[in-house]
């Protein structure tokens, strides 16, 4: 003879299985939730550079917008473009442009690191008194950076790893950077 605790436990562990069962089979049938309109370009934030100095035998324009996606609070990733002209009157002109890649990482709120990958042509011009000379060709960085960070803009310093002073466009492997998104 059955006893009425079990048919009655049994009943109860058969109900509990199929109600389990069912929500399992009804969670898969529901529709996924579909992607707000726009949600890409609010996590993207767009900035850059821009410097100018003139004198009266010289002249420096650099421009340098960029644009990165914030994946969350901790990491983002952009690109940007760099132009830059300099010009010492009857001496010497340069046009730089290229781009770059720029990886963030902000373990807390306040501070930022970076990792950026600049590759820049390089057409350098020398005027002499016997004549002009041309000097064309590629410089490829590789900046580890560090900075003080509030709001959209960081203050730090950066290092190019791939420094070699007779072949790069910079004076120093060391620089001082100002990093400004909106």
């Amino acid at each position: 003879m059955k006893s009425p605790f079990l048919v009655s436990g049994y009943k109860t562990s058969l109900s509990v299985v199929f109600l389990f069962i069912s929500s399992i089979f009804y969670a898969q049938e529901a529709p996924l939730p579909k992607a707000k309109t726009g949600q890409f370009w609010e996590h993207v934030q767009f900035g850059g550079g821009f410097g100018a100095s003139f004198g009266s035998d010289y002249t420096d324009i650099t421009i340098a917008p960029s644009a990165i996606y914030n994946f969350n609070t901790h990491f983002a990733f952009g690109a940007g473009l760099q132009y830059s002209n300099l010009q010492q009157k009857h001496y010497y002109s340069s046009n730089v442009y290229g781009g770059n890649l720029i990886g963030i990482y902000s373990p807390i709120e306040e501070i930022q690191f970076s990792l950026e990958l600049a590759e820049a042509s390089v057409n350098n011009k020398y005027m002499d008194l016997g004549g002009d000379y041309n000097r064309n060709f590629w410089n490829t960085s590789l900046f580890f950076g560090g900075g003080y960070q509030e709001g959209g803009v960081t203050i730090g310093a950066r290092l190019n790893l791939l420094f070699d002073k007779k072949e790069d466009i910079y004076g120093s492997a060391f620089m001082p950077f100002v990093r400004v998104f909106f």
